[in-house]
């Protein structure tokens, strides 16, 4: 049975799905399944940002055959791995986790890179263009990490 992650922002049109087509770029498909999804509802539906889908293809992927979803409760037992984009997104998450194990499986991704340190992952929605490709090389670096642990641990 292949082991789940799911990527998590608000919207689930920006990082969160810049987050699930780098790290599932670097995972054996038959072993991991990568999804995302975001607190909020807005996007329910739509593609990826034009803004991700671009940095993305600049960078060999292609993701805009996603579509944005909410997370629901029921992604607590579906999931092995649940990674939050910032601090905000971690506390709506963990809100609605209903026990030890639920919460056990939150984590804010940027603390595989820096441990502890709880540095959320900017949302480039507002800024700048090049908010964009900084958000690329943060998500591309820990996926590299987080790619390495899992597969360590799971093969």
């Amino acid at each position: 049975m292949p082991v789940k992650i799911l990527m998590v922002c608000l919207g689930n049109i920006c990082r969160s799905p810049l987050a699930e087509g780098i790290l599932e770029s670097k995972l054996p498909k038959e072993n991991f399944i990568v999804d995302s999804a975001g607190t909020g509802s807005w996007h329910v539906g739509h593609a990826p940002d034009k803004r991700s889908i671009a940095v993305a293809q600049k960078n060999g992927l292609c993701i805009d055959g996603q579509k944005g979803r909410q997370f629901k409760t029921s992604d607590f037992d579906e999931f092995d791995y649940i990674y939050v984009m910032d601090n905000s997104n971690y506390r709506d998450i963990i809100h609605l986790a209903k026990t030890p194990e639920h919460k056990s499986k939150v984590n804010l991704i940027l603390n595989e890179l820096f441990p502890d340190e709880n540095v959320d992952v900017p949302d480039p929605y507002y800024g700048a263009v090049n908010g964009f490709d900084n958000v690329y090389q943060m998500l591309n670096e820990v996926a590299e990490i987080i790619a390495k642990k899992l597969i360590e641990k799971h093969s």
